[in-house]
């Protein structure tokens, strides 16, 4: 079963929808419906899933662990069709962009004004209107019971404040990275993986210092995940570091490794020259 991938806000997590015999295509903006009503969503992909009664089995997250193990969450998840794709209409009854900055505005004076220690990013409205999602960034726990009150007072309507983190603010503003090109988070990546030092140390970039090494969002760059496995299995060929080796009939001891170049340097003893350290190829003899 096909079913397609929407989004109803660019930091909210993703959900699936069937078909409903209707042609779609990334990009387009369709009409659902959602246990809070009908929302107007963004087609963000598609995916093959096998149908179970009306019900479907989804990949919520996936991450690699230490072991380098791809580690995949699974939900089962009722299923409901696309009701259509948006029209003229539906568009008008968005809210303007002035609506929305002076939304905004009066949240983040109320956060102000209550001294919050958080930090207003984005603000949505539902599609029928009755409803407005505050979204916000913020260290830990935030009590935010009376900014909902005096939201709710002003706008009339139901308040939903939601945290995210500081990767979702990074993909919502857009940036460049160190390689000089568009964010992953923002150009292609749908949910956000753990990235952990362990990555970073197998593919030897640990000196480079954490500035070097992570993203705008001051986290470690997602980057880190695309050759990770790839390092660790060329890894997993050299000698250890401090494990004994003989190179050509010589005697000596690792005491480093270059995972990409697939060398490693060897500390040989000499009883006329002391010690000497060598670069040694591991893929020497076969070239």
């Amino acid at each position: 079963m096909r079913v397609v991938q929407i989004q109803f806000a660019r930091w909210d997590k993703i959900y699936h929808f069937s078909l409903n015999d209707l042609t779609l295509e990334k990009g387009d903006r369709v009409i659902v419906e959602t246990e809070l009503g009908q929302e107007m969503g963004e087609v963000v992909g598609f995916e093959e899933v096998e149908d179970k009664a009306g019900s479907v089995e989804i990949v919520v997250s996936s991450e690699i662990n230490a072991e380098g193990v791809e580690e995949k969450k699974i939900e089962k998840r009722e299923i409901k069709p696309v009701l259509r794709l948006a029209n003229k209409g539906d568009f008008e009854k968005l809210p303007s962009k002035k609506e929305k900055e002076e939304a905004f505005d009066f949240c983040r004076k109320m956060i102000e004004k209550r001294d919050l220690p958080m930090k207003l990013v984005d603000v949505v409205f539902s599609f029928t209107g009755n409803r407005i999602n505050f979204a916000f960034i913020a260290d830990g726990r935030v009590d935010f019971r009376d900014l909902v009150k005096d939201l709710t007072a002003h706008f009339g309507k139901q308040i939903r404040l939601t945290q995210i983190g500081i990767r979702d603010e990074a993909r919502l503003s857009g940036d460049y990275g160190h390689c000089g090109r568009p964010l992953c988070c923002k150009k292609f990546i749908k949910d956000f993986s753990s990235i952990s030092s362990e990555m970073a140390e197998a593919q030897q970039v640990v000196h480079r210092g954490s500035e070097r090494i992570s993203g705008c969002c001051g986290r470690l760059m997602c980057c880190l995940q695309y050759e990770y496995q790839g390092y660790k299995e060329m890894a997993e060929k050299m000698p250890a570091i401090g494990q004994k080796v003989n190179v050509d009939g010589k005697k000596g001891i690792v005491i480093s490794a270059h995972v990409l170049k697939q060398t490693i340097d060897v500390v040989f003893i000499d009883q006329k020259e002391g010690r000497i350290v060598t670069e040694v190829d591991l893929n020497r003899h076969k070239k």
